[in-house]
Formats: C-alpha cells, sequence, structure tokens
C-alpha cells in the first residue's frame, strides 16, 4: 500500500487536471518514488547542448552590438554618415572595420566614434566567423546522429539540434504525443465534473517549441504540401 503525494500545482498546471488525469499522476507518483530516474545520455547530446547554448550567446552579443554600432552611425556628423547611405548592415560592418580618421578638421569626439565604430565593426566580424564555425560543429553533429531528421523540409542544423536535445535518446520520450507535450503543442485538458474543456499549454520545453514553430513557418512559406 502506498500513499501518492499531492500533486504540485506547477505539474498539475503543466498537464491539465480531470478525473482520470489525477489518477495517472498519482501512479506516476508512487512508480517514481520506487525507481530511480533514468540518467540523460551524454556524448553527442551533451555537445549539441554546449553548441546550441554557446550559439545563442554569439547571436545575443551580435545582436547587441550591431544595435550599437548602428546608434553610433545614427548620431554621427554629416561627414561620416554620408559614407554610409545606401550600404546595408554587411557592407556598413565591412567598410568600418578599415576606417581610420584621416581628417584632420575632425574635433576629439568624432575622431573618438570613428575609433569605437571601427572596434565594434571587428568584433561582428569575429561573432560573424565565431557563428559560422559554430554552425558547422552543429551540423556535423547532427548529420552523424539524424541525418533523416536535416531531409525534412523546413528544419535546418538548428532547429534539428533543438529537437535532438530535447529528444536527448532512446526511451525518454515513448510516443509522439508525448513529444507533443514535451514541446507545449499539445492541448492540455482542464475539465471538471461534466465541463470538458481544453486550454493552450503554456509549459513545455520553451526552446523546442520555438523551433517547432520556425519549422511550421518555414514550411508555411516553402513546402507546398504545407501550403495545401
Amino acid at each position: 500500500m502506498f500513499e501518492a503525494p499531492k500533486p504540485t500545482a506547477t505539474a498539475r498546471r503543466r498537464s491539465g487536471k480531470s478525473d482520470s488525469l489525477d489518477a495517472v499522476h498519482a501512479a506516476r507518483a508512487v512508480l517514481a518514488a520506487e525507481h530511480g530516474a533514468t540518467p540523460r545520455a551524454d556524448g553527442d547530446r551533451e555537445a549539441l547542448r554546449i553548441l546550441h547554448a554557446c550559439r545563442r550567446h554569439y547571436t545575443d552579443t551580435r545582436t547587441a552590438t550591431v544595435n550599437l554600432f548602428k546608434s553610433l552611425i545614427l548620431t554621427a556628423d554629416d561627414g561620416l554618415r554620408d559614407q554610409f547611405r545606401g550600404q546595408n548592415t554587411g557592407q556598413q560592418v565591412r567598410h568600418t572595420a578599415h576606417l581610420t580618421d584621416n581628417d584632420d578638421s575632425s574635433g576629439p569626439l568624432e575622431q573618438l566614434r570613428r575609433m569605437h565604430l571601427a572596434a565594434l565593426a571587428v568584433q561582428i566580424l569575429d561573432l560573424d566567423r565565431t557563428l559560422a564555425a559554430n554552425l558547422t560543429q552543429i551540423r556535423g553533429l547532427v548529420a552523424a546522429m539524424c541525418p533523416a531528421l536535416l531531409e525534412q523540409p523546413g528544419i535546418g542544423p538548428v532547429t534539428a539540434a533543438v529537437v535532438l536535445i530535447a529528444w536527448s535518446h532512446h526511451g525518454r520520450v515513448r510516443s509522439e504525443a508525448a513529444f507533443a507535450a514535451l514541446a507545449g503543442v499539445n492541448p492540455v485538458p482542464a475539465s471538471s465534473g461534466r465541463t470538458v474543456r481544453h486550454r493552450l499549454n503554456r509549459g513545455g520545453d520553451r526552446s523546442l517549441n520555438a523551433a517547432i514553430h520556425i519549422i511550421a513557418r518555414s514550411r508555411q512559406r516553402y513546402h507546398q504540401p504545407t501550403k495545401d
């Protein structure tokens, strides 16, 4: 005889509420108390997790650096701003990386601005190279772990990496429904008594949820069967 613990508010909010679900929660709580947790697989999966975490950091850092770069151009003198007219961000960065102040008439403020613009441009180019190398490593690991995933329309190396990180290893996800729950894309039961209803799932792995959203939007634009 075992007494099941009371389900936490977080668990109930994530998976929904009904009489049958409450019974399932109680049974799982008892089973979890009897059996220890299965350790996660390491190796390639952990390498993917590290690469993806670093990629997010590099991407956020690059975005912040580009924003600062743009703001310094926006408040520059007309002579400097004219050099960037008609150029996209990549062209502006490459131009500024080799920018030198040969105008003796410019004051200390504009000399300082040009120096920091050049430094920011070099940082952006370094981050571009780092992100390109990171993407190559991610693509190689994904191709080794599950090459068929990259053959699916709308799935690139980064979204495939997120899927594989969440899936983890054989045996963790028992069905498509379980994977949908893990991603937070399944409707959550919110029934009580005779009232039967569902609500949107706000839980789950939000990185996986975002990756599935990107895949769906890509297919919506480029994959004819999805459009149909």
